[in-house]
């Protein structure tokens, strides 16, 4: 009997980790010119070549009550903890919630207040607490732990995917196109914010490297920090700030480069690079 570890699509968890921690992946939604596609399970188009109108989904109490129940099964009653998107960027919390009283009271959801690793993180800490033999409550409070002490932070190439989707105000997007300027941003409080701007790409990439070190300094252990670094169609772009967070941060214990899913990419648009910094697993 072992508690399970449930999250969502926008963890970006390679298949092959979620799979070797036993962690089950309920997909998020793309529509692409009105047709749904489930992120990491159908192929999605890619948007910024189809010219395509692009929206996203979270999942549908439906869905997730369907893998709850399944993961239930498979922990011979020892319960499920459900780490998800954020609430304020993501319908899929609320759903999680309704499908948690339909399947029932061993069904814990953790909102994580974040996305991308700093949702994936945290989910890799509830598992391996799940893996050491800990008991429902005891994982669910390391999810929660784990989730309020990871940073992110991004940069992204324009704000219009962003204010599209409605995940950053119009005033901000407005603030942060003005005169060409690079906005820095962070997840604060499960919303994404302008902490920053910069002139150019390379004084945003200097920015964003910058606020990852103070993070770092921050939320760090004596186990050191991890690191995990994403992007959107600019891989080279993540491997450099991979390279100078190596090179500033030398209690990491490690950095992994991982492209945006395909939801969270409709957001942020190509060009985007985003840092998560959270405390080194045990």
């Amino acid at each position: 009997m072992t508690v399970v570890v449930v999250t969502d699509s926008s963890a970006c968890l390679p298949s092959t980790l979620a799979a070797e921690h036993g962690i089950s992946v309920v997909p998020l939604h793309v529509l692409v010119d009105g047709v749904d596609h489930r992120e990491g399970v159908d192929e999605i188009p890619d948007d910024s070549t189809s010219g395509k109108p692009v929206t996203t989904a979270g999942a549908s109490p439906g869905e997730l009550a369907e893998v709850y129940a399944a993961a239930l099964d498979r922990s011979r009653g020892a319960g499920v903890v459900a780490l998800h998107i954020s609430r304020g960027l993501s319908s899929t919390w609320e759903a999680a919630r309704q499908a948690a009283e339909q399947v029932g009271s061993a069904i814990r959801v953790v909102d994580s207040a974040s996305a991308g690793m700093g949702l994936g993180f945290a989910v890799l800490d509830a598992a391996q607490s799940a893996a050491g033999g800990a008991d429902l409550d005891s994982v669910y409070h390391e999810a929660v732990s784990a989730a309020t002490t990871s940073r992110c932070f991004i940069v992204v190439d324009r704000l219009d995917h962003l204010r599209r989707g409605g995940r950053i105000g119009t005033a901000a997007a407005l603030l942060g196109t003005a005169l060409a300027m690079k906005p820095v941003l962070h997840i604060s409080e499960g919303t994404l914010v302008l902490r920053e701007k910069a002139r150019t790409s390379s004084k945003a990439m200097n920015k964003l490297v910058d606020a990852a070190v103070a993070a770092a300094a921050e939320v760090g252990s004596d186990s050191g920090v991890a690191l995990a670094v994403h992007h959107m169609q600019c891989a080279e772009r993540a491997e450099n700030v991979a390279a100078m967070l190596s090179a500033r941060i030398p209690l990491s214990t490690s950095i992994a480069v991982y492209p945006f899913g395909a939801v969270l990419g409709a957001h942020v648009g190509p060009g985007a690079v985003g840092v998560v910094v959270a405390p080194a697993r045990r």
